[in-house]
């Protein structure tokens, strides 16, 4: 069985928060609502995108409806790669590790369709064996069957999985999973998320993380 290296998207393996802020501000002033900086917006990423418009409505006196989440969807899946990029050295680091015999995939909060959609206009879709959105399966991160049930999807086991992210959810759900984890240093996330688990201060450092996992 292969080794599998399981991914969060947005403050992981892309810099969302650009397109993802300008989503925001374009629902809020379609409610005659205040914008905000881009600390607020990173602030409020990693737990899908109902929980970033409830806190985005929240945050301005304002109670949440579908009809916000709906146009929100709408409006970012048409705009979810305008600034959005792979952080630096990522597509370098997937090809590395598959050369080096890993099997990959995404298990993230943001639904499946605008997280493949993003993936795809990215270039960086058909590295991965499956994606898990956080409408994949019943439960998502931090509940560690959302990360089983996505190393199921990929044909992987959680005995030779490690789960790289920038949140607290991530370490969590690795943790429930008995899945060894390493923080992504360069993400959305404080340090003080990574609990226990070693740090990759950029996307170069992964191979030599995960090979030290691997034969630990």
């Amino acid at each position: 069985m292969q080794p599998i290296a399981v991914f969060d998207l947005d403050g992981t393996l892309v810099d969302s928060a650009p397109d993802l802020h300008a989503a925001l501000d374009r629902l809020m002033a379609s409610r005659n609502l205040p914008g905000f900086g881009r600390a607020e917006v990173v602030a409020m990423i990693g737990d899908g995108a109902k929980v970033l418009v409830e806190r985005a409505l929240a945050a301005r006196g304002a109670a949440f409806d579908q009809a916000a989440l709906d146009v929100f969807l709408e409006d970012y899946g048409r705009n979810a790669a305008v600034e959005t990029a792979p952080f630096a050295g990522i597509p370098e680091t997937l090809d590395t590790l598959r050369r080096a015999g890993w099997l990959l995939a995404v298990c993230t909060n943001k639904p499946v369709e605008p997280a493949i959609t993003l993936l795809r206009a990215l270039g960086l879709a058909d590295r991965f064996r499956t994606i898990g959105g956080g409408d994949s399966y019943p439960t998502r991160k931090p509940d560690p069957a959302h990360l089983l049930h996505t190393l199921r999807d990929a044909g992987g086991e959680a005995s030779r999985a490690v789960m790289i992210g920038d949140h607290h959810n991530d370490m969590a759900a690795a943790h429930g999973a008995a899945v060894p984890a390493i923080f992504a240093g360069w993400g959305y996330g404080p340090r003080s998320m990574a609990a226990h688990a070693p740090v990759a201060e950029t996307p170069a450092d992964l191979p030599a993380l995960l090979a030290a996992l691997r034969h630990r």
